[in-house]
């Protein structure tokens, strides 16, 4: 039996003008497939196209040869069912906690008492319960994070996409969130794509870790993680298992690391 494919990218280059007027080729004959349910981490070195990768999946961006698809329907503009998380808090300054997360479901069209339902429901699942009153600048990090959690999971979205999103929190909270993403996620499965730098990260999290090569990006790996869910990313950590599975990722990334490095220094001499 066949598995319809939540995303998939077929053959995949993205091409962006430079002010110079030159052509920068951020990703080259990309393929890549997620399937329903499917928890996939994406890492590379800086500059081979994660990013990218994500704005083209969610139709911000159109690729500039080749196919994505999110169920099937071929993407030409913002698709629908697709939540995106982004390394800054994409939150309104002046509206409560409460009033923010119930923004997607009104932007939806729901009733407004629906959506604060809804919006109380998601901030109990996320820890925030009693601090529906509050506003973004009288959160901590990792609160405000929770608060992003609430906006994309209240939507129930098909496809999830995270662009580094805990990547300016400290260490500790950063897996905190990691185990908060992790049962959150349990609940209604989404597809994921989850950009990081981190293999500390993206290992717990995944069911499987994409390797792009340095820029422009392609898929030099794919390792499967199987390791048994639920998982805890903060014990995870400490498994033979997981050394291992790091170990054999950090050896196909630390060459594009290297090659990223290199040509990032050679052009500041130049």
């Amino acid at each position: 039996m066949t598995t319809t494919n939540a995303i998939e990218l077929n053959g995949v280059s993205k091409r962006f003008a430079t002010p110079s007027g030159g052509i920068y080729t951020a990703l080259r004959d990309l393929h890549l497939t997620v399937a329903p349910g499917e928890f996939c981490a994406i890492v590379g070195p800086t500059g081979c196209g994660k990013s990218t990768t994500l704005t083209l999946v969610s139709g911000l961006e159109r690729a500039s040869t080749g196919t994505v698809e999110v169920d099937v329907v071929p993407v030409t503009g913002i698709t629908p069912g697709v939540g995106f998380m982004f390394q800054n808090d994409a939150v309104f300054p002046w509206k409560s906690v409460l009033d923010n997360v119930a923004c997607g479901p009104r932007f939806r069209g729901a009733g407004k008492r629906a959506a604060i339902e809804a919006a109380r429901d998601w901030l109990r699942r996320v820890g925030l319960g009693g601090f529906e009153d509050r506003y973004p600048h009288q959160l901590s990090g990792g609160m405000r994070k929770r608060v992003a959690l609430a906006q994309s999971l209240i939507n129930e979205p098909r496809v999830l996409l995270m662009d580094e999103p805990f990547s300016a929190l400290d260490v500790q909270t950063r897996s905190i969130m990691a185990d908060e993403l992790l049962a959150l996620w349990e609940q209604t499965r989404p597809a994921v794509i989850f950009v990081t730098h981190d293999l500390e990260e993206a290992i717990p999290l995944a069911d499987k870790v994409v390797v792009l090569t340095a820029g422009p990006g392609r898929i030099k790996a794919t390792f499967r993680i199987d390791l048994p869910r639920p998982r805890k990313a903060q014990e995870i950590r400490f498994t033979d298992e997981f050394v291992s599975i790091y170990s054999e990722i950090w050896e196909a990334l630390r060459s594009e690391v290297e090659t990223a490095y290199a040509r990032s220094t050679t052009e500041v001499s130049a």
